[in-house]
């Protein structure tokens, strides 16, 4: 099985980036689906966007469409979520998760359809 460990987070300005990376060990991060998640305090875990095992197809949330970019490096077996353009509304913990399954564009990708999970790195966004 696959091992998930995601970093880069950290304390911004409104307006600001930051690029979280989601690292892989066990196994190769080109087997899976990976998806990217958010959980605010006092809220439940929410999409934020995933990207296809070959990183040609990927789905983002219409809150960070056009300001977040997933992308996946298979050298580095490491898949990305750069952050633009941040706002107080996106200060959560971010995690990365991969699923085993096939991607699939129409599909809506909840936190039951991923089968790993990493322990999550904090985004806060001042204003």
């Amino acid at each position: 099985q696959v091992q998930l460990v995601e970093s880069g987070g950290g304390l911004v300005q409104a307006g600001g980036s930051l690029r979280l990376s989601c690292a892989a060990s066990g196994r190769a991060i080109g087997a899976y689906v990976v998806g990217w998640f958010r959980q605010a305090p006092g809220t439940e875990r929410e999409f934020v966007s995933v990207i296809s095992r070959s990183g040609a197809n990927s789905k983002y949330i219409d809150s960070v469409k056009g300001r977040f970019t997933i992308s996946r490096d298979g050298a580095k077996n490491t898949v990305y979520l750069q952050m633009n353009s941040l706002k107080p509304e996106d200060t959560a913990v971010y995690f990365c998760a991969a699923d085993a399954a096939i991607y699939s564009n129409s599909r809506i990708y909840t936190t039951r359809d991923m089968d790993y999970w990493g322990k999550g790195t904090r985004v806060t966004v001042s204003s």
